[in-house]
């Protein structure tokens, strides 16, 4: 444990203030985007196609960035050292994903007029209700899980700041409401503006702790003095727990970075872009700034926290629950979620007294900072899965004569119903004493799992044209079967189909695996049915390449 005493009593009334101002914030930006809109259906989904590059920029990062940068990727180091550090090459590589694939993406949605990833899939191969229907539902599987991470990380943070009987749900309830309210009120509009400054905050948020950590231990020598005296599985692959081979990382990096752009809320982003010069310039900005935050704010956060909090006890033994799994400090937490708390423990016990009042500001902004990466996210997925099911679902089977207003408004109870059960979601797993849900970046990548099924159409539509309907179709169910075969949801099976399951998670991650079933069967069933139609394909082309 650290020589810095520990007081869990120490930001006074300030957070109050912070995040009541922060709350008002949000409101206010959602009251101007529904002055400055126009009610049809393109101005709800998409700002009218207008953003320009400081909005398109935020917006992809807050979206891409959630509290799976601020509690889960700190929690992940703190657990598991340096070697979660790698993790930060997919940043440069989902930056490419925007460049080259939404750039594409954005033409061909501007000149067809598109608003879900479905029309454009659709359209392409043909399938006007098989392919739909499985990109929808791509959607549902990706959102669901992202925004129960997000409200959960209002539990986690009301936990710490406002410690008392049920903060956790009242903290989650919170968040879950202020957030729906803005994107009910302003669409994509306030959903863009508010997420310029939640990913101001976001970046802040990220470097100020870093260098809050290192302050705390004595400045960078000293700092680096102490991490290097870490135990030796935190220095090295694969890491504390033994998860993070080689194999795992390259796969989650490679297949999940990518993955996480081609998901719904990202995919609507490239059509809401001003231009394709635009596009670009936000996938440059969103490389360079967002791999820096990661390196020097995460990697700092979580190395620091086994400084001051050790993972190992007075004989040097790995704390670990009954089950064996491994735990944080007592002091942080005291299940295997509690690794996500170490960012907040940190600022929270030794900011004050390290800057006194001011430490106690600077640890509240970090903590609305946090607020901001888990609200930007989830206002992102939640607006896109409306857009997605009224769209793709109801305007196509079940009231295809509604106007653009009922839309609207069918999307907005939308929003309101994949909120609430994902805040019951929440609120029944922090009541067990397992809580399924567990690690905050487990339930990211497991999310992202199902977004990367999108992965193999989406390069055969921009570059190389030559899958089928029947193809796509066929290797979407199949990657999907795959991901839902080896979820840590699936009940437990025989000692054959289990051992199969149990090697499987442990070579490499679980959405490549579904993307190599995928592409396997997109590749066979394409070469054994009928190709599309040459004209059809020749006009994505052209449109895709810009001619």
């Amino acid at each position: 444990m650290s020589d810095v005493p520990v007081t869990m009593d120490t930001l006074g009334s300030v957070p109050y203030y912070v995040v009541a101002g922060y709350m008002l914030l949000l409101l206010g930006l959602g009251i101007a985007g529904w002055r400055k809109s126009v009610n049809n259906e393109e101005d709800y989904y998409l700002a009218g196609r207008g953003q320009g590059w400081i909005v398109s920029s935020l917006t992809i990062m807050a979206t891409f960035f959630s509290s799976f940068a601020l509690l889960g990727a700190p929690g992940m180091v703190y657990r598991d050292g340096v070697v979660f550090a790698l993790f930060s090459l997919n940043v440069p590589l989902s930056g490419a994903a925007v460049y080259f694939f939404g750039s594409k993406i954005r033409r061909i949605g501007q000149a067809r007029g598109y608003v879900t990833p479905g029309d454009m899939v659709s359209d392409y191969y043909g399938s006007p209700v098989a392919l739909r229907l499985l990109v929808a539902l791509v959607g549902l599987l990706y959102t669901i899980p992202y925004v129960v991470m997000q409200i959960q990380a209002g539990g986690i943070l009301s936990q710490q700041l406002f410690p008392g009987e049920n903060s956790y749900e009242i903290g989650a309830v919170v968040l879950a409401i202020i957030t729906m309210a803005y994107i009910m009120i302003g669409g994509m509009r306030s959903v863009a503006w508010t997420d310029v400054v939640q990913g101001i905050l976001l970046m802040g948020g990220m470097l100020v702790g870093g260098a809050a950590v290192v302050a705390v231990l004595g400045g960078p020598v000293e700092f680096f003095n102490k991490v290097a005296e870490l135990p030796a599985k935190s220095l090295s692959v694969p890491g504390t727990s033994g998860f993070w081979t080689p194999a795992m990382l390259l796969t989650v990096c490679l297949i999940g970075s990518i993955g996480s752009l081609v998901q719904p809320a990202q995919w609507m982003r490239f059509y809401a872009a001003k231009s394709t010069k635009t596009l670009k310039r936000s996938a440059l900005i969103f490389a360079v700034l967002l791999t820096g935050c990661f390196l020097f704010g995460v990697m700092l956060v979580g190395l620091g926290g086994q400084v001051l909090y050790p993972i190992v006890d007075g004989a040097g033994e790995y704390y670990r629950s009954a089950s064996g799994a491994l735990l944080p400090n007592p002091a942080v937490g005291t299940t295997p979620g509690g690794f996500n708390d170490i960012m907040l423990v940190v600022l929270k016990n030794h900011l004050p007294e390290l800057l006194g009042g001011l430490g106690a500001l600077v640890a509240s902004l970090i903590m609305v900072a946090i607020m901001a990466a888990a609200m930007s996210t989830a206002d992102s997925n939640l607006h896109a899965m409306s857009a997605v099911v009224t769209r793709d679902i109801y305007d196509r089977f079940i009231r295809p004569a509604a106007g653009g207003n009922e839309r609207t408004w069918v999307g907005r109870a939308i929003i309101s119903v994949v909120t609430i059960a994902s805040l019951g979601l929440v609120i029944v797993a922090n009541r067990s004493e397992t809580n399924p849900l567990g690690m905050i970046v487990i339930l990211g990548l497991f999310a992202i799992a199902f977004s990367s099924q999108l992965l193999p159409i989406t390069f055969d539509m921009l570059y190389l044209r030559k899958g089928t309907k029947q193809g796509a179709i066929a290797g979407m169910v199949t990657g999907l079967a795959i991901v839902f075969f080896i979820s840590p949801f699936m009940p437990e099976m025989g000692e054959g189909w289990g051992g199969i399951r149990t090697a499987m998670l442990g070579m490499i991650d679980k959405g490549s695996w579904g993307v190599i079933g995928n592409v396997v069967v997109f590749v066979v069933v394409s070469a054994l049915t009928q190709p599309l139609k040459t004209e059809d394909v020749a006009e994505f082309s052209r449109l895709a390449d810009g001619e």
